[in-house]
């Protein structure tokens, strides 16, 4: 392992919804499941999410035909309500989400440490494709 510092990627979204309602939305374990996929033939069939210092967090992540599925969690770092998420991954990764309202909007802003098995292009395009999910979700409810 080497000790150099890990990649970081940067992925944001305008929501269109209010902060608090941004906030409810990406941490309720009952909107999780709705929202928390890349891709149409995937799905999120299990949230649990105990947003606290210290709480941990489980998406079990599935493709639908049922060929493929992993846990997806942390312990989370840091919570300031309706403005940071900070998270440490399984593998020890570092995660930080910021909201931030804007003219009754909410940017959504994600940095997270690239993992070493896939390319820099195909994590950053997977984890906006699911901000990019969220998004959607959000503005339609």
């Amino acid at each position: 392992m080497s000790t150099t510092e890990k990649v970081k990627i940067t992925i944001e979204a305008s929501v269109n919804a209010p902060v608090e309602k941004v906030w409810k939305m990406w941490n309720d374990p009952q909107d999780v499941v709705q929202w928390n996929t890349a891709s149409p033939d995937w799905h999120t069939p299990k949230a649990v999410n105990d947003l606290r210092v210290g709480g941990k967090f489980e998406y079990h992540m599935a493709a639908k035909d049922g060929s493929f599925a992993f846990d997806f969690g942390g312990i989370y770092d840091e919570v300031k309500i309706n403005e940071l998420i900070a998270y440490t991954l399984g593998d020890d990764r570092k995660v930080q989400v910021r909201f931030t309202p804007k003219e009754g909007k909410t940017l959504v802003v994600t940095v997270f440490e690239a993992e070493s098995e896939n390319p820099i292009e195909m994590q950053q395009g997977g984890w906006q494709a699911i901000l990019d999910n969220f998004k959607k979700y959000a503005e339609s409810k």
